[in-house]
């Protein structure tokens, strides 16, 4: 498997495949010594799975890459843990050739890509009704303090919460308000900085959960 997706990479253009881990704990330490911009991980190996190997990577200040889990195993708990995580990305393997290059191009432009097939169950897990249990939709001095931060976005940056929210990417989103990708690079980092996402999935949950999208 790995083989066949460093022949889909390879032959892509402007991507590099600098190395292969077979289980967590090397994939750990080849994200050390190569310094990836993205890593491709699976979730079932030996010693350490892809989850835990994922949630060591995002805390290590000293690894900058973004990671794209690539698995099997269309399970509901594997998708939560891996953004639970710090995840860019979730992708199955039975995707195509191109959606894996995709996949990659996008977590390496620091954009989220979630597989068609998930990404209406992590809106409906994440996304709580008004009238949910607080334990699911957030206590009161949550939603007070989303409120707030909202009103701290200018409008432009509303603007794009809004068109993150609709899972576009920064070309996507460049093209919609007629403005250059570095500057909507820009008010993305913004965007998460001032609501408190530690990436753009957790804005789109933030955005349906606050009613902005």
């Amino acid at each position: 498997m790995r083989a066949g997706f460093r022949m889909i990479l390879d032959s892509a253009d402007a991507i590099e495949v600098v190395g292969e881990a077979a289980d967590g704990a090397a994939a750990i330490v080849a994200a050390t010594r190569l310094q990836p911009d993205v890593i491709c991980m699976d979730v079932q190996m030996p010693d350490m799975d892809g989850i835990e190997a994922t949630r060591r990577i995002v805390a290590d200040a000293a690894v900058t890459a973004s990671v794209v889990i690539v698995t099997t195993f269309d399970r509901d708990d594997y998708l939560f843990q891996a953004l639970s995580a710090g995840a860019s990305g979730f992708l199955l393997k039975n995707a195509g050739p191109e959606e894996l290059v995709a996949a990659v191009r996008a977590a390496a432009a620091g954009d989220a890509l979630l597989a068609p097939e998930v990404t209406k169950r992590v809106i409906e897990r994440f996304v709580a009704p008004a009238s949910a249990p607080a334990s699911v939709a957030g206590s009161a001095a949550t939603t007070g303090a989303a409120v707030t931060i909202t009103a701290e976005l200018t409008e432009r940056e509303s603007e794009v919460l809004h068109l993150l929210a609709q899972a576009l990417s920064n070309a996507e989103i460049a093209q919609r308000l007629y403005i250059g990708e570095a500057t909507v690079k820009t008010h993305v980092s913004n965007v998460l900085q001032k609501i408190g996402a530690r990436d753009r999935v957790a804005a789109v949950v933030y955005a349906h959960r606050n009613g902005l999208a």
